[in-house]
């Protein structure tokens, strides 16, 4: 058997290794992530997987839908902005509280500037993890 051929036999067994051990179902694997923002009058939307949308629902305040909902409403969220500026101005992601939704079908956020008022941003990423 050739050096070659034993190299593609092995790249093959640990393929198929590592295929059993990474299942849609591990915990470590992102349920859903966005990248959106809002600029010129609209919200838009980059690159996504399991979400169906994202809604602006006043400034600096967003409402993502998921396209296969949660199991349950334990899931794990993080989320970043981007400021609008290249002053050195932050923005932040949360949750103001009970207040805004979190469903199994989606959730909401806000952006925030540094002072704590509701801003919106051209860059916010979210990853879901459940």
């Amino acid at each position: 058997m050739s050096l070659a051929s034993q190299l593609s036999a092995l790249a093959s067994r640990i393929g198929n290794e590592i295929k059993g051990l990474i299942r849609p179902d591990h915990p470590g694997l992102a349920r859903a992530w966005v990248n959106f923002g809002y600029a010129n009058g609209s919200v838009q939307v980059r690159a996504a997987h399991n979400v169906a949308s994202v809604t602006r629902l006043a400034t600096g305040r967003y409402r993502i839908a998921f396209e296969t909902a949660m199991a349950d409403t334990g899931y794990c969220w993080v989320a970043a902005g981007r400021s609008n500026t290249n002053s050195g101005t932050v923005r932040f992601a949360a949750a103001r509280g009970t207040a805004d939704n979190k469903v199994e079908a989606g959730l909401e956020i806000v952006c925030t500037s540094s002072s704590g008022s509701l801003a919106d941003s051209p860059e916010v990423s979210l990853v879901v993890f459940r």
